[in-house]
């Protein structure tokens, strides 16, 4: 018998549709194969679609009274809310002007991205992946428009974001087309199949892509920010404040936050000074990094090495997970190299989540770029964090979570991503209470990661806020942090590109300690962990003022 769904879980089905219609990549790498034909409309229609859309869902979420509704309802009802008021805000902005020069996500990585994610093995599919080729060019065509309305407004992106863009465009631009990175990629049935990607490649995205790198090197070059904050732009200090209500869903003073990443870093590297002094060092935490970086066996031979020994890390976590988990995902989680074309310009990892059908695994990616830098001490936690019990356990719990409606399941984390970094992060140090880390080499590792969260703190608003210059934040990254010169500039102008993301991590971590501490405080002896944990990833990803008025309930029942 086919249960009524719901006013609030109709309202989410049919805002979710929508949305996936009017961004389609978002359905592609959510394992919705509609509308793999399409590519987002980035211009005038677009955009006024996307307003129309978000405009409605939070109408609409606000007519529907909260007396009666369930818990997982009156959760959906107020992040649909959430959404629609971020979506305007961000519209009202024109974030979109400044998100078209991007060299972590910009449109000019959006075809590569597709090649791994979208199959084009059958005559339909195939058919689906070379229309997205065609539209290319207009969907291009559209990016461009936005460089002149930035031009227009002076809502330009800082110049170290353009040069990086443009550095990117060149070096895709000059793989000769026999190797390009699309044909070499796509999932085809045959090699006629491969010769025709390979010749709308040629014909098609490489002018695109040519004629976007000509418009930056040209007027929006010389148009670009001198300083890297966002301060710096139109009604910038605004920009910065919506951006954190964004990422986070909290209202949360720079300065504030500011002084927390202070505290936070001191403390952390409290605990750094004691494997320091242990391994004989002293306090000179500095001098017992650099003799990681020199030690033999902490250096991967190779880039398979690297890629080997996340494996393995995963591995060790899957068969520890039972101590702190009741439910475990059922996708597996593989490991793969970020692709050379945008390595340089990439982090040191990154996650993307399982197709619900199991089709596709969740994805671990690795940067083996600078390969003498990314040392084993500093994998493990990358690990736990990124894979497992990190983001794949978390998301792919997510995407298989039947009870919950498909915008729950796989939109939520558009208000949600303070949720799920903060889960990362906790994760990290999960990992040290189940006993992961091999020796102290790799807890400093861990530290060090816990110390870069908490220098983010420092830097983000440091950068947006306070004015710091770039050069300021490497500094600190390198000599406070502890970061290599690779990553702390690659880490810089990431946060210089994607203002208040870098807040979500500690902020979040934060959060989920608090909790947890709260609730072992209050139930005692009958507090259990896998029924913590369990809960907090049952619910797919949250707003973080959600979590905390509800998490206290969910674990009281279970209890």
């Amino acid at each position: 018998m086919t249960v009524a769904l719901s006013a609030v879980d109709q309202l989410a089905d049919a805002f979710w549709d929508r949305f996936l219609e009017l961004a389609p990549i978002s359905a592609t790498v959510n394992g919705d194969h509609r509308w793999d034909d399409r590519l987002p409309d980035p211009g005038p229609e677009g955009r006024a679609k996307a307003r129309s859309l978000a405009a409605w869902v939070r109408d609409e979420a606000v007519a529907i009274a909260a007396d009666g509704l369930s818990v997982e309802e009156r959760i959906t009802r107020d992040m649909l809310r959430v959404v629609g008021e971020v979506v305007l805000e961000d519209d009202l902005q024109r974030i979109d002007v400044l998100q078209v020069v991007d060299h972590m996500a910009g449109p000019q990585t959006l075809l590569p991205q597709l090649a791994q994610l979208q199959p084009a093995d059958t005559p339909e599919r195939f058919e689906a992946f070379m229309s997205r080729l065609r539209a290319y060019p207009a969907f291009m065509a559209a990016n461009r428009e936005l460089l002149r309305e930035a031009l227009a407004s002076g809502l330009t992106a800082p110049r170290i974001v353009v040069e990086r863009t443009i550095a990117q465009l060149e070096r895709m631009l000059a793989i000769p087309i026999d190797e390009a990175v699309v044909p070499a990629m796509a999932q085809v049935a045959s090699n006629a199949d491969r010769e025709a990607i390979r010749a709308a490649v040629r014909d098609e995205v490489y002018p695109a892509d040519a004629a976007f790198l000509e418009a930056l090197e040209g007027d929006y070059g010389a148009a670009v920010r001198l300083e890297p904050g966002i301060w710096s732009a139109p009604n910038g200090e605004a920009i910065y404040r919506s951006q954190i209500r964004h990422w986070t869903t909290l209202d949360l003073d720079p300065a504030e936050v500011h002084q927390i990443g202070l505290e936070e870093l001191a403390s952390i590297d409290a605990e750094r000074r004691v494997i320091a002094r242990a391994a004989g060092f002293g306090d000179d935490t500095a001098a017992y990094r650099q003799s990681l970086t020199v030690d033999p066996r902490n250096i991967p031979a190779s880039r398979q090495a690297l890629v080997d020994r996340a494996m393995e890390d995963i591995d060790r976590a899957n068969a520890a997970a039972a101590v702190a988990f009741g439910q475990t995902p059922r996708s597996a989680c593989r490991v793969m190299p970020v692709e050379e074309y945008k390595e340089k310009d990439a982090p040191f990892a990154y996650y993307y989540p399982p197709t619900p059908d199991g089709s596709r695994p969740g994805t671990y990616y690795v940067n083996t770029y600078d390969l003498e830098t990314r040392l084993f001490s500093r994998l493990a936690a990358t690990t736990y964090h990124e894979a497992t019990p990190g983001h794949h356990f978390q998301i792919a719990l997510e995407v298989e979570s039947t009870d919950l409606n498909r915008f729950r399941r796989f939109g939520s984390r558009i208000v949600g991503g303070a949720y799920v970094e903060g889960w990362g992060l906790y994760a990290e140090r999960l990992a040290d209470e189940l006993g992961l880390y091999r020796d102290e080499a790799e807890r400093f590792g861990m530290l060090d990661g816990q110390a870069w969260r908490a220098g983010r703190l420092v830097v983000d608003t440091g950068l947006h806020a306070l004015r710091w210059g770039r050069q300021r934040s490497i500094d600190y990254l390198l000599n406070e942090v502890g970061l290599s010169p690779t990553d702390a500039t690659i880490e810089t102008d990431r946060y210089i590109c994607w203002p208040a993301q870098a807040l979500t991590y500690k902020v979040g971590q934060r959060e989920i300690e608090r909790l947890r501490r709260e609730l072992a405080e209050r139930d005692g002896a009958a507090f259990d962990l896998r029924s913590f944990h369990d809960e907090l990833l049952a619910h797919g990803s949250l707003p973080l003022a959600t979590l905390a008025r509800e998490l206290p309930g969910w674990v009281s029942a279970r209890v």
